[in-house]
């Protein structure tokens, strides 16, 4: 079997090649440019950072891939889809609030930021999948509608996943609300009675009738009627509807393989991943906790599987940083786990992810990896 190639460069420069520099001849050796980008709607699929977080990628990054493109006559856009909690990236408006407050705007990207699932996070297409977990997915129509699919994914710990990748940039991350309901928790949601007010907006927007304000001004879901579209998650901005999460680590990776594959189906794509401030948790929290291991690098490859394998390699060969979350583990660490994502979160398995990516032909886990 032949391995996909994955291309890596460090972080050392000097002063005819900075950093900027160095990413740009990192995805042109890479093969980017054997895309047909003349004229072609291109999603940059990025996490523009919960505000508060700070380990998110520098806009700079996209800028320089966004003048790449524009050279070879795309027509680009940054993208992501709302939030399944309530925050600040639940609705358009917030999320793009958010995002420019994080340096995502045109000014400094020189890109249109468009949010992937519209305004309440309601606006998708259904990709027919029929497979292991998911029979449909439900993608951000923006994104479904993209003619060609760019991730740019700040590598990093996960609470549920072990790990945020490719995979989950593109998997999770390009899921509607009813998308990431179905990809958390596979349920129903739930009222939170302190939380309501009574709006009826929740009401309003259920198309299957499943949920009604009683007399004492509480919304209530019938589960008979219920599907799981989690369109009441979307509309309601009192954090009165929300998840009953499922923290079950291997049924999320593989849905998130199943979504990931409906995103990519058919289409030509590209991948990049920024293992630098490699945080335990994901960057959809309002902070960002001391590294687990130093900056390693920039890795780019058309395959994510193998991208998120070559990644997880280098970081779990990567010196544990002292004062970590993980450094107190790994000295109490009787198994002595090498495994840096399973000492952030002992309850996850990244692994199971990529394993079903392969199963459902997204990629390969064996790697060549060059370096640039």
């Amino acid at each position: 079997m032949t391995a996909s190639k994955v291309f890596f460069t460090n972080l050392r420069v000097k002063p005819s090649a900075n950093l900027l520099r160095k990413f740009d001849n990192l995805v042109r050796r890479a093969g980017i440019e054997t895309i047909d980008f003349t004229r072609k709607l291109t999603a940059i699929k990025i996490h523009f950072g919960e505000p508060g977080n700070l380990a998110y990628l520098r806009p700079n990054f996209t800028r320089q891939l966004v003048s790449l493109l524009r050279q070879k006559e795309a027509i680009p856009f940054l993208t992501d889809c709302n939030t399944l909690y309530y925050g600040r990236r639940s609705n358009a408006p917030d999320h793009l609030e958010a995002a420019f407050e994080n340096g995502y705007n045109p000014l400094a990207t020189d890109c249109q930021v468009i949010i992937g699932d519209g305004l309440k996070g309601i606006d998708y297409r259904e990709i027919e999948l029929n497979m292991e977990f998911c029979k449909s997915a439900k993608i951000g129509t923006a994104i479904a509608d993209a003619d060609i699919i760019i991730s740019m994914n700040h590598f990093k710990g996960h609470e549920i996943t072990g790990f945020g990748g490719a995979l989950k940039n593109i998997g999770m991350g390009c899921a509607s609300v009813g998308g990431k309901l179905f990809l958390h928790s596979g349920s129903s949601p739930e009222i939170h009675d302190n939380n309501c007010t009574g709006c009826r907006v929740c009401e309003k927007f259920c198309n299957y009738g499943a949920i009604k304000v009683g007399k004492d001004k509480i919304a209530r879901i019938d589960y008979s009627l219920c599907t799981g579209c989690g369109q009441c998650i979307a509309v309601c901005q009192y954090d009165a509807a929300r998840v009953v999460w499922q923290n079950s680590s291997e049924i999320v990776n593989k849905r998130v393989a199943e979504y990931a594959y409906a995103v990519l189906k058919d289409k030509p794509s590209f991948h990049i991943n920024f293992i630098m401030d490699v945080s335990p948790e994901c960057d959809c929290w309002g902070f960002n906790d001391y590294p687990i291991v130093p900056d390693i690098g920039i890795a780019a490859s058309f395959d994510p599987v193998a991208l998120d394998q070559a990644c997880a390699d280098m970081v779990n060969a990567a010196p544990i940083l002292r004062g970590s979350r993980i450094d107190e583990k790994s000295k109490n660490d009787d198994k002595n786990t090498d495994d840096r994502f399973a000492l952030a979160h002992p309850d996850t398995d990244w692994k199971t992810g990529l394993e079903h990516a392969v199963k459902i032909g997204l990629g390969k886990r064996e790697y060549e990896l060059i370096e640039v």
